[in-house]
């Protein structure tokens, strides 16, 4: 079924996109409302700067200058996004390839590999992805509520919430292009029966017409003889 087909596709380039949308965000974390309130101030940071705005409107952001001074789980999001992205940019490309309603691909059993390639690769980018978001909230969530962490505390960004849908599109995607290929096998077989079943009770019905015309003609001759007689 090519519409499923083209349904995952449209979830699997939406989630990629979201994916996109997230990386380049720098609203992974905020500050707490309640200070935000007091200070008239708040912070957020992403993956790659850190920002800070006021209630005139200003806002700074300051990009994280050197690679070794940044936290290990930051580097390890931004690994995680990146191999996500890169990711679902490959199975798009598959999924083109492998797609019943186009031209390109080969034989409907090398598109049936390829889409399932492209399924397999959008379900990848969909688990970095969520592994990615899941450890950066871990660490907010373990820094906020642990009474002993006296530094500022944060709050779960939006770009948090977008990655996580982005890797739920991918991975719903993912799992209809799989599944799609059970289509495609059945399809061949399935017009091969039927066309065999009608081409033989087809040449029977003709058989059967043509001895019953025999029949026919025969017993018109005996009863024009005996006529005759």
């Amino acid at each position: 079924m090519f519409w499923a087909q083209i349904l995952a596709l449209v979830f699997g380039v939406g989630g990629v996109g979201a994916l996109i949308t997230a990386t380049v965000s720098n609203e992974w974390k905020v500050t707490t409302r309640a200070s935000a309130v007091i200070t008239a101030t708040w912070i957020f940071q992403g993956l790659w700067m850190n920002c800070g705005g006021n209630a005139l409107g200003s806002f700074h952001c300051r990009p994280h200058l050197t690679l070794f001074r940044v936290p290990g789980y930051i580097q390890a999001c931004r690994g995680l996004m990146i191999a996500a992205v890169s990711l679902g940019f490959f199975a798009s490309i598959f999924a083109l390839f492998g797609m019943k309603c186009t031209k390109v691909g080969g034989s409907d059993k090398a598109k049936a590999k390829i889409a399932c390639l492209a399924g397999i690769t959008f379900i990848l980018s969909g688990l970095c992805s969520m592994t990615g978001c899941s450890l950066y909230a871990n660490k907010i969530t373990t820094e906020f509520f642990d009474p002993l962490y006296v530094e500022q505390k944060y709050e779960l960004g939006a770009a948090l919430f977008i990655g996580w849908a982005g890797a739920s599109l991918c991975i719903i995607g993912g799992i209809i292009f799989c599944f799609s290929i059970s289509d495609n096998s059945q399809t061949p077989r399935m017009a091969y029966a039927y066309n065999g079943a009608t081409s033989v009770l087809s040449s029977r019905t003709k058989y059967q017409s043509r001895e019953g015309d025999f029949k026919n003609t025969t017993s018109s001759k005996q009863f024009d003889k005996n006529a005759y007689v």
